[in-house]
């Protein structure tokens, strides 16, 4: 029926969201072992958390359950993150003020969507959807790079294939519950998945021989 195909697309986008967002985990294990943030960058974590307080806003002006608890988890986690990378980093300053910029955006945006309506959900709406594509479409260069110098090593493949099957969920779900809001920006995913499976094909360990894929180790 309609409502059991709703709620296995709804738990499907969860657990697979969650454990997108859980591969964070390894960047503050690195930060444990290393006491410092090397080679960690700090924006994802906090576009990221950006990207999950508005779509938790989102979830919250709509009355939809799953964006509600994916957007809490996911922001609960970026939190952390940032405050263990800020805990950790040397230049302090620079992270702190980052954060900063990201709040008062944060603020700004939030008093132009308060009131309820339509019109702001559809606002908040296209906005959290363009917020989301540019997350999708940011690491495009990186794959430029993989075909230039024909090597795999800065790609993850347990993430890609994460971010096809959440992407995937997301899609359905937006379908299902006719948003496409949900729908257009969660199709970016889909795409930059499938052209990196390709590159992981043409350029990977069974094209050169040897493991060149970063696995995640949590």
């Amino acid at each position: 029926s309609f409502m059991d195909l709703l709620n296995l697309l709804s738990w499907a986008c969860i657990v697979f969201t969650v454990g997108m967002f859980s591969t964070g985990l390894t960047d503050i294990k690195k930060m444990q072992q290393s006491k410092s943030v090397e080679n960690i960058q700090f924006l994802p974590f906090l576009t990221t958390c950006l990207n999950n307080l508005g779509w938790l806003y989102y979830g919250i002006l709509k009355s939809d359950q799953t964006l509600i608890l994916v957007n809490v988890i996911g922001a609960v986690l970026q939190i952390l993150y940032i405050v263990m990378y800020f805990g950790y980093a040397t230049e302090k300053n620079a992270v702190a003020s980052q954060t900063l910029t990201a709040g008062i955006i944060l603020f700004c945006a939030s008093a132009c969507f308060y009131p309820r309506g339509e019109t702001q959900l559809s606002q908040l709406g296209l906005t959290c959807s363009v917020f989301t594509v540019s997350m999708y479409l940011s690491p495009l260069s990186s794959l430029v790079e993989v075909v230039r110098s024909r090597n795999v090593q800065c790609l993850s493949f347990p993430l890609t294939v994460a971010t096809l099957l959440t992407s995937a969920s997301w899609v359905l779900y937006g379908l299902q519950v006719s948003d496409l809001y949900i729908v257009v920006p969660n199709t970016p995913g889909i795409i930059t998945s499938l052209i990196r499976f390709y590159l992981f094909w043409k350029f990977g360990p069974s094209s050169q021989g040897s493991p060149s894929y970063k696995p995640i180790h949590i």
